[in-house]
């Protein structure tokens, strides 16, 4: 008869050190010129499984929005949160980055015995926590954070192509792309802009 490790997921199995909930959390929108940066913390329920998470940046828009909703819809709990414009200029992107985690992980309505975070840094937490490089693609609760960010940034990006459609946020999301730059110069930084970022700056000096 199988052990029940055996059929623990792999982001249990990776801090077997710590029994209890796990939660996974990622971020996105670290890039971008405008917009808040988004974290989202997520417990999977190892009794009803999710297939099919990955790391949201090599899934489809479409395949996302499913996922989203069936993370949802399954983990045993989720938060989103945001650290917003103001806060990413007055701290830099990093802390601000750092602060969505916290929150996001503090939001959850069931305390994570241990937390593991995409990248190389952790935020402030109560908890333990454990950074794992490329974490989105290797531990599920992170894949699934990833994609409950990704999308949640990509839905305020389209609001912001609704408030300022010369700007073109629903297809670059923010991002320095030749199409954002190019309006920048021609219109200018709107209020959702990050003023501490470079090409913002300099389309303000112009």
């Amino acid at each position: 008869m199988p052990s029940r490790r055996s059929s623990v997921p792999e982001q249990i199995r990776l801090v077997f050190d710590a029994p209890g909930l796990i939660a996974g959390v990622d971020e996105a929108g670290r890039g971008p010129l405008a917009g808040p940066v988004v974290a989202a913390a997520v417990i999977l329920d190892e009794l009803h499984p999710i297939k099919g998470l990955r790391d949201s940046k090599v899934l489809s828009a479409r395949r996302r929005e499913a996922l989203f909703d069936e993370i949802r819809a399954k983990a045993l709990c989720c938060c989103i949160a945001e650290a917003s414009v103001a806060e990413i200029d007055e701290l830099n992107i990093l802390h601000a980055t750092m602060l969505a985690m916290r929150r996001a992980v503090e939001g959850l309505r069931l305390l994570p015995a241990k937390v593991l975070v995409d990248g190389n840094r952790l935020p402030v937490l109560k908890m333990p926590g454990e950074a794992i490089v490329k974490g989105d693609a290797k531990v599920a609760a992170i894949s699934a954070a990833s994609i409950l960010a990704k999308v949640h940034r990509d839905r305020l990006c389209a609001e912001l192509h609704q408030a300022w459609p010369d700007y073109g946020f629903a297809t670059h999301k923010g991002y320095p792309t030749p199409e954002h730059l190019a309006a920048l110069r021609l219109h200018g930084a709107t209020p959702e802009h990050r003023r501490s970022f470079g090409p913002v700056r300099e389309a303000l000096q112009r």
